[in-house]
C-alpha cells in the first residue's frame, strides 16, 4: 500500500507536521509495510514556511529585523534545498502576535522588517521569493518594506516620511533610484486568497482594519492614506495599485508586491502545491490523506483539503479528510473530489479538550488506523 499524508494544521491544535506524524502512526499501527510519504502543507499562512522547508529538504534561516513596533525581533524565513527560493511568511515580521492587544493600532505598524528579511535572503543568494501575507498587523501600502530595500517617499517639505501607516496621507514624491538592484533579478510568488482593493468599502483599512486595532476613527484615516497614495503613485509611476484583486491583502502588501515588485499574486494552496511539485508524489499512489481543523463550505473557497484533492482527483487517486469538526450543511466536499470526509472527535467532549495537542494526536491516529482497516478489508 502506497500512501500520501498532505494536510494542513489543525490551527490552535496541531501543527501540519504533528498531524502528519499521528496519521503516520495509524497507518503502521494497521500496516507496517505500508510506504508512507509525508507531506505537511499549508495555505500560504501560517505553517508554509515549515511546510516547504519539510517538503524540500530546505533549511531555516534566522535573524532580526525591525518589527511592527519599529523594535527589533526574532524572524525565520526558509530556503528550499536547491537553494534558490526564499520562503518567507510576513507575519514574522510584522504579525499581530509580535504586538499586544492594547498596542495594536495601524497607524503605527510598520512592514520595514519584511523589505529586511528580503534583502537578509537575496544576500543569502535567493533570486526567488514565495511570501505568504497572512496575519499581518499592518496598514502601511507596504511603505515600510518598500523603505527597507531603498525606495525613498517624501513630504511636501522634501522630508523623507517615517514608518506606519499615518504617513501614507503625506507622502507627495517617491524616489526609487537608490532600491536595491538586485530586485531587478527577483520573482515574487505571492500567496493570496483574498480579492480586495487596496482601498473603499471593500478595501484594506475598512475590511482588515478593526482586527489589527483600528478603531471607526483610525480606519477612516488610513483609507483616506491608502486613496491618496495610490495617486500618488498613478501620478508619479503611471502605475495603478488599487484595482489588482488582492491588493488590499495585508494592509495593502498585496499592493506593494503586485505593483512594485512585480510580483503575481495567486492561490496560496495552489501556489505551495506546484512549489513542491505534488503530482511527483501520486505514482503508484493507492490513497491520499490530507485534512484541517474543520471541514465546511469554506474548505473548497481554496483551503488545502480541496487543492490536494482536486490534484489527486486528475491521478483517479481516492482522497479522505480528516478534521476536529466536519460541518454538514452544504457541505461540497465530495463534489470537489473528497472521497470521504470524517470527524476525528470520537465522544461528546468540549471544544477545549478536543483542542488539545495530544487529544488531537490520538484522534487522528486512532481514526486513521480505523481508516486504514476499512480500505484493507475492501482491497481484499
Amino acid at each position: 500500500m502506497n500512501i500520501v499524508i498532505a494536510m494542513d494544521s489543525f490551527k490552535g491544535s496541531i501543527s501540519s507536521i504533528e498531524g502528519s506524524q499521528a496519521i503516520l502512526e495509524g497507518i503502521h499501527d494497521v500496516n507496517p509495510d505500508a510506504q508512507v510519504t509525508s507531506l505537511p502543507l499549508a495555505d500560504g499562512g501560517e505553517g508554509t514556511v515549515d511546510a516547504v522547508v519539510h517538503a524540500t529538504s530546505g533549511e531555516y534561516v534566522k535573524t532580526k529585523v525591525t518589527g511592527p513596533l519599529h523594535n527589533k525581533v526574532n524572524a525565520k524565513y526558509g530556503i528550499t534545498g536547491d537553494g534558490k527560493t526564499a520562503v518567507i511568511e510576513v507575519a514574522e515580521a510584522c504579525g499581530l502576535p509580535l504586538v499586544q492587544e492594547e498596542q495594536r493600532n495601524p497607524l503605527l505598524t510598520t512592514t520595514y522588517g519584511v523589505g529586511e528579511l528580503i534583502r537578509h535572503a537575496m544576500d543569502n543568494g535567493c533570486r526567488h521569493f514565495v511570501i505568504g501575507l497572512g496575519g499581518s498587523a499592518t496598514n502601511d501600502a507596504g511603505v515600510g518594506m518598500l523603505q527597507a530595500l531603498g525606495a525613498k517617499f517624501y513630504n511636501d517639505n522634501g522630508n523623507e516620511a517615517s514608518l506606519g501607516g499615518r504617513v501614507l496621507e503625506e507622502i507627495n514624491r517617491i524616489d526609487l533610484l537608490k532600491v536595491d538592484s538586485l530586485i531587478k533579478e527577483c520573482t515574487f510568488k505571492v500567496a493570496c486568497d483574498v480579492n480586495n482593493p487596496l482601498y473603499g468599502e471593500n478595501g484594506a483599512a475598512n475590511i482588515f482594519g478593526p482586527q489589527k486595532g483600528a478603531t471607526e476613527e483610525i480606519v477612516k484615516e488610513l483609507d483616506r492614506g491608502l486613496r491618496h497614495f495610490a495617486e500618488v503613485v498613478e501620478k508619479e509611476l503611471n502605475l495603478d495599485i488599487h484595482s489588482e484583486p488582492g491588493s488590499g491583502a495585508a494592509g495593502g502588501l498585496g499592493a506593494a508586491f503586485s505593483g512594485f515588485l512585480k510580483g503575481t499574486l495567486e492561490s496560496g494552496v495552489e501556489l505551495i502545491l506546484d512549489l513542491i511539485n505534488i503530482e511527483q508524489y501520486f505514482d503508484d499512489c493507492d490513497l491520499v490523506i490530507t485534512g484541517e481543523g474543520k471541514l465546511d463550505r469554506q474548505t473548497s473557497m481554496g483551503k488545502v483539503p480541496v487543492g490536494v484533492a482536486k490534484r489527486a482527483k486528475a491521478y483517479n487517486i481516492p482522497v479522505i479528510a480528516l478534521a476536529g469538526a466536519v460541518n454538514q450543511d452544504e457541505l461540497q466536499l465530495n463534489d470537489a473530489g473528497i472521497a470521504g470526509c470524517f470527524s476525528i472527535i470520537q465522544s461528546p467532549i468540549t471544544i477545549r479538550e478536543a483542542m488539545d495537542r495530544e487529544v488531537t494526536y490520538q484522534n487522528l491516529k486512532f481514526t486513521t488506523s480505523q481508516i486504514i482497516n476499512l480500505f484493507k478489508a475492501m482491497k481484499k
